[in-house]
């Protein structure tokens, strides 16, 4: 009996030891399988997310932002006549674009349409529509009402490498100059390049710069520099000339300088920002517009004529440097309550000096006789200081918009580059007197559909305030203006609705 149990337990044992070795042999088999699935796995999910990056990378990003607008403008002269459209709707289109093949390295783009409803706004005879020549520079064709056609608001590349610790920022384009700072606010965007107080405008440039966050929270320099104008020829430009026996007439070198033209305009200046944390923030900006342009008296009319009048014509009249230093809180006190987390103030002071080429002309009046003399910028042949101080607040309200005021104030020479601001009457912000501005921005659709309700009203003291930078600037009070029989603008409002849709 012991020895069949004996028998029995060797059995058992070399059964179970038998059975444990095959066990542990699946074991093993199916680990190693196991192993393999995970390294090919693994390899599918690098190999995929290879493909969605390169994906991702290989597609450009679109973006619209679709505005539909109405005007109601009002204006009144110093004689006390008045002008108006009650009725000026329009609509734009900014079509975006972005593409960044690298992690340092981004395409950025804007198409743009800007048109009033119906027939161009150009109206039926084709003029330009501020005439005199200023509808020939780009600053303004994706800002002013124009024909139907997308033109490029914005086209440039960015590259963001890092030297030393130090963050860099590299970009040449189409500048996105216009909506900058501060003006973003009331225009519910996001803040562009520039200082909004001394340039909004469309123009081709360059700009670098530095973070120095390391050493201050938020500072860092940016230099810019930009081109407004190209002196130069069209191609073909003499083809058109035909002398001799041979038919073939003069020609000239496709886009040389052209004598007698506007010189190149150029633009060079920097961005420091010395502290921001977010909350607290302080920039400043300096700039000097080479060559810049403006109506000067040429000539005077045919002395045939009944009635003598000088006329004028766009010419290059000289410099024009321009700075700002601006202040914006963005929350008040620490969680004191919501409203005052969601205020926001700004306080920016500007500054603007003429910089004559002091080719002063004088020209003989053909019915007097007498020499008469005009200056070359702003009605002077000397340097001219002008200021200008803008202050804002933007502040939550129950509806979950954003309720906001802001006042400006120019002086006699104030002259900034702000031709292209948003606003139908004219840049408020280069105003020489008072401007006033209150709007409301509500959400409708989430972040997609908002809508915003505006009213400008602008009081001039002096003339000029959009003009360019030649005679055609000269600050005159209204009482001047009367005497020289002149009926300048006195106010100006303008009451904007609009409804918008972002994607």
């Amino acid at each position: 009996m012991k020895k069949i149990i004996a028998l029995s337990t060797v059995a058992f044992l070399s059964t179970a030891l038998y059975a444990d070795a095959a066990m542990q042999k699946q074991i093993d088999e199916l680990t190693q399988k196991l192993e393999k699935i995970e390294k090919t796995q693994d390899r599918n999910i690098k190999k995929i997310g290879e493909v969605n990056s390169l994906a991702a990378k290989d597609n450009i990003k679109f973006d619209v932002d679709f505005r539909t607008s109405y005007d109601n403008l009002q204006y009144k002269t110093a004689s006390g006549k008045k002008y108006k459209n009650d009725g000026l709707y329009s609509n734009r289109l900014w079509l975006g674009m972005g593409y960044a093949p690298t992690d340092t390295m981004v395409f950025k783009g804007q198409l743009a349409y800007h048109k009033a409803f119906g027939a161009s706004a150009n109206g039926s005879s084709g003029m330009p529509q501020r005439g005199m020549g200023f509808d020939t520079f780009d600053w303004i064709s994706s800002e002013a009402l124009n024909d139907d056609k997308l033109r490029v608001r914005e086209v440039y590349w960015l590259w963001t490498p890092t030297l030393g610790n130090f963050p860099m920022t590299v970009s040449v384009g189409r500048r996105p100059s216009t909506n900058g700072y501060l003006v973003n606010l009331r225009d519910d965007d996001q803040s562009k390049s520039p200082m909004g107080h001394v340039i909004n405008m469309e123009f081709d440039g360059a700009s670098a710069g530095v973070s120095l966050d390391k050493f201050v929270t938020g500072m860092n320099f940016k230099l810019c520099l930009g081109r407004g104008l190209t002196n130069a020829k069209s191609w073909a430009n003499s083809a058109d000339t035909a002398t001799g026996p041979s038919g073939m007439g003069p020609t000239s070198p496709n886009y040389i300088k052209e004598d007698g033209a506007l010189d190149t305009i150029d633009l060079a200046g920097f961005i420091f920002v010395p502290y921001d944390d977010g909350q607290y923030a302080v920039s400043t900006t300096w700039y000097r517009g080479f060559n810049v342009p403006g109506l000067a008296f040429d000539s005077w009319a045919n002395p045939m004529t009944p009635q003598q009048a000088p006329i004028m014509a766009l010419k290059t009249v000289g410099d024009m440097d321009g700075m700002a230093i601006s202040a914006k809180v963005e929350g008040i006190g620490n969680e004191i309550n919501d409203f005052l987390d969601g205020t926001t103030l700004f306080a920016s002071f500007g500054a603007s000096i003429t910089r004559p080429d002091n080719k002063a002309q004088h020209i003989t009046n053909p019915t007097t006789g007498a020499t008469d003399t005009f200056a070359s910028m702003l009605g002077s042949t000397s340097d001219k200081t002008g200021t200008s101080v803008w202050l804002g607040a933007q502040m939550p309200n129950l509806t979950g918009g954003k309720f906001g005021l802001e006042y400006n104030h120019g002086s006699k020479y104030w002259r900034p580059f702000t031709y292209g601001e948003d606003t139908f009457i004219g840049s408020k912000l280069a105003a020489r007197g008072d401007a006033y501005e209150a709007y409301w921005t509500q959400p409708l659709i989430d972040d997609v559909f908002s809508m915003q309700v505006r009213y400008t009203y602008i009081k001039y003291e002096y003339t000029g305030s959009d003009g360019f930078f030649g005679d055609g600037g000269t600050p005159m009070t209204m009482a001047e203006a009367k005497a020289q029989g002149m009926d300048p603008v006195e106010k100006a409002q303008d009451i904007r609705v609009y409804f918008r849709y972002r994607y």
